[in-house]
This record gives structure tokens, sequence and C-alpha cells, in this order.
């Protein structure tokens, strides 16, 4: 096993740790990370601070575990390695007519990532989140044992690994459930709101005509536009809601990415001024949408872009989002989106939208409300800040989503995720000596 020392952090380029990683080509190669006293598994890295770094521990990096192993041509049912992306299903699969039934807003992710932080979209009010379309998967345990895990099988392994980050065993394989579709396009409309009453709204009657929807927020407006933004609402076209002009290829694949942030921007270029007109351009733009979107414009605008997490700088930033249920919701999202626009830590990106029905994982991030998303690059007082936030989030009934969280206290967490003690008696049922372990377990009470 061939051991090397890398310095690892998540998309937000924090929190930089040094780490002991292999990167496994084939199955049986992972029995030998069992050697270690303290590992975690690794995909691609798009989580956002430590949920993927393991302090001078293992590190398992499973990309080159990315091989399909079946396909039900008929039914959609994929069954392939944990470390297959989204994007290497939608490149091969997608031309067949078939996409991932779930996705979040990035293909940059691994199968076993996305149980791992049971990832939800813009369908999750439609669709709910990951484990709605797992049906199964293997995992490697700390005593070497490989099992099988679905709804009857092993059923508290199964659920307690989506949102379980990867703390339970080395997930291998799994057997998940494709969409079928006829076109890559989505039927998409865009709604301004000019305050958020409006916005809040038109995303509660969205609903009932669309499966996927995301409200972008203006992140600098406050007082009587508050909460102003534009509201964009989409379904998968059929074939024949395509203009004659996209007929010809209707399942085509996103271009070859050719934009690229090539270093680290100065931190001074993310100022008030930058991200008033970055928000003006993004107002007009998501305003003016077409009325016929490709998949990987509606879905993944951000990975027309490499490396665009360095636009926060060396400093980098976190993703700061939680959810709140829906008794006082919209007051609640109203007294939050205030404190953040007074505040000194500007926000770069606000995205809002709803969720669901569905308590599904024990320490999975989502249940019926609303949910906020929202980019600070690191400044001094951002920590102290998310503090503020996180006490307020709590009060109001909500919790933090610890598939992107950087600064949660373990008390805290405890308080949001009840749940947690039920969480436990499974880890220590299948991981008895805790060998899988994170930074991110280490820092609130997982391990």
């Amino acid at each position: 096993m061939h051991v090397t020392e890398e310095k690892l952090s998540g998309w937000g380029n924090i929190p930089g740790t040094p780490g002991k990683v292999v990167y496994p080509n084939m199955i049986q190669e992972i029995q030998e990370t069992l050697s270690f006293d303290k590992a975690i598994p690794r995909g691609l890295g798009r989580s956002y601070a430590d949920q993927a770094t393991n302090n001078e521990c293992g590190v398992i990096n499973m990309q080159k575990l990315n091989r399909f192993i079946a396909f039900d041509d008929v039914n959609g049912i994929l069954t392939c390695e944990a470390g297959v992306s989204l994007a290497d299903i939608i490149q091969v699969f997608t031309p067949r007519g078939w996409f991932p039934m779930i996705t979040p807003g990035t293909k940059f992710i691994t199968i076993g990532g996305a149980i791992a932080n049971n990832v939800h979209g813009k369908s999750h009010h439609a669709d709910g989140s990951f484990i709605n379309c797992v049906h199964n998967f293997t995992i490697l345990l700390s005593d070497g044992r490989v099992v099988t895990a679905n709804r009857e099988e092993n059923s508290d392994l199964f659920h307690a690994n989506f949102g379980g980050l990867g703390l339970l065993g080395i997930i291998l394989t799994a057997t998940i459930q494709l969409r079928k579709i006829e076109t890559t396009y989505f039927v998409q409309k865009a709604k301004a709101a000019k305050n958020l009453d409006e916005m809040l709204a038109s995303i509660d009657e969205s609903e009932a005509e669309y499966t996927s929807s995301v409200a972008w927020i203006d992140s600098m407006a406050s007082g009587k536009n508050l909460g102003r933004g534009v509201l964009t609402m989409g379904n998968h076209a059929t074939l024949a809601e395509l203009p004659d002009k996209l007929k010809s290829n209707p399942l085509k694949l996103e271009k070859k990415l050719k934009l690229n942030v090539p270093f680290y921007l100065p931190s001074f270029t993310l100022n008030t001024l930058t991200v008033k007109l970055l928000n003006t351009l993004l107002y007009f733009m998501q305003k003016n949408g077409a009325g016929i979107a490709h998949y990987d414009k509606f879905f993944y605008p951000l990975d027309m872009i490499n490396n665009w997490n360095r636009g926060y700088g060396k400093r980098g930033f976190i993703q700061y989002q939680f959810v709140l249920p829906d008794e006082k919701g919209k007051e609640n999202i109203r007294t939050i989106l205030t404190e953040i626009t007074k505040s000194d830590c500007i926000p770069f990106l606000n995205v809002l939208k709803r969720f669901g029905n569905e308590q599904a994982g024990l320490l999975s991030f989502p249940f019926k409300g609303y949910t906020f998303a929202i980019d600070f690059p690191i400044k001094p007082k951002l920590k102290s800040f998310t503090k503020k936030l996180d006490n307020m989030v709590l009060d109001m009934g909500g919790r933090i989503y610890l598939g992107k969280d950087a600064y949660l206290d373990e008390a805290t967490f405890k308080a949001m995720y009840p749940q947690y003690k039920e969480w436990l008696a499974i880890k220590e049922k299948y991981d008895p000596l805790n060998k899988f372990s994170s930074d991110l377990s280490r820092r609130i009470g997982l391990c």
C-alpha cells in the first residue's frame, strides 16, 4: 500500500490539514487500508470543509474505484463502484436516455459521497434526497467484513449511512435508480420578485407545477427590497416540447469546459462594490433566462468554470446552509436575512429553496421547510458571526447541513440533531473501535 503525505482541504479551500493518502485501484486493495488506526474515505473533495480531511491520519481516496458493473437498460438500474461520479454517469448513460434521478448543484461528486451526505437538489420537494434512488450498497466494515445493506438487510446500517459522512465504513459499490428522459433539456420559467414576501409566495406556488425550483437572492438588497431576487423553475422537457432546431440532437451532452480560474484571486477583489455589480449582473441574467435550458446550465451553472472556488482567494470560503421548519418559517427567514445584510460579513451568493416531506437517515439534513445556502468569503469575524447564526437557527428549530459545515461546535450539533444518540449506537455496533473518523467527526463529537 503506497501512502503519500498530502495537505487536504474541502472545496472551500479550508481547513488545509495533512493526511496520509492512499489511492486504491481495486476493491481488494481497500482491505489493506484497514491497517490505518484512523481513516476516512474521500471522493472528489466537493464537501466544503473538513468532512473528508483527517489530520495526520488515513484518507482513502476512492477516485480510481470508478467502474460500472451492471446496467438494466429496461428499468434504468445501475450498479457501479463508489468512486463513479455523476459526471461519469451522465457521459455514458444520458445518450441512452437515462439521467441521475437526484442531483445536487454539481455533477463532480462520487456516488459514495452522495450517500455519505445524502445529497439533495432543486427537486427535493418532488423527489426527496439521494436515499430515494439507492436500492442497496456494499460496505467494508472495520472488522474486514463486506456486507450488503438495503431497506430489509442491515437496514440500520443502510439508513445510518445517508448523512453518515463516511464514518461507518467504506462504501464499495452501489445500485441506484436512474431517470428515463426524452431530452437533456428543461422547460424553464424565471420569475422576478421585488422582495422576500413576493419570493416566498412564488416558491410556494411553484411546487404544484414544477419539479425543480431554486431562488437566487440579491445578497446586498435590504430594507423594502430585502429578499429581492429571481425564482427559476423547470421540468424535464419532452421531445415534443423542444424547438425544431434542438430536435435533431435531443440528448445532447454538455460542451467541454472552456473557462478556468487558473490561480487564486486576490482577496481584495471581493468587496462591497464588486458584489453589488455581480448581483446586478446575476439579477439580469436570471430574470432573462431562456425558456428552454440545457441540463448543464439548469443544474450545474458553476461546473462550467473549472476551479471556480479559487475566485474566493487563498483564504477560502464557506457555504453556510441551514433549514428552518414551516412554522414561522417566513418570518424567521426574514430575521436571519436581515441579520446577514447588516453584518460585516458580505455574502457572495444566496440561494433559497423549499424542502418537501422527508425524514431519511439519522443524520440526514433535509426536513420540510425552507433551506438557505449562503457563500461567505473567509474573514476574521466570520466564525463568531456564524456562531451567532447557529444559535438563531437552533432557537428557530432548524439545523445546519453537515456536508457543508465548517464551524459548528459539538454542543450545538447535538442540540440540532438529537438523533445522534441512535446513530452513535449504530456506530458502536459496526465500528466499535472508531476506526473511521475525520476532522469533522472529532469536532462535533461523532467518534
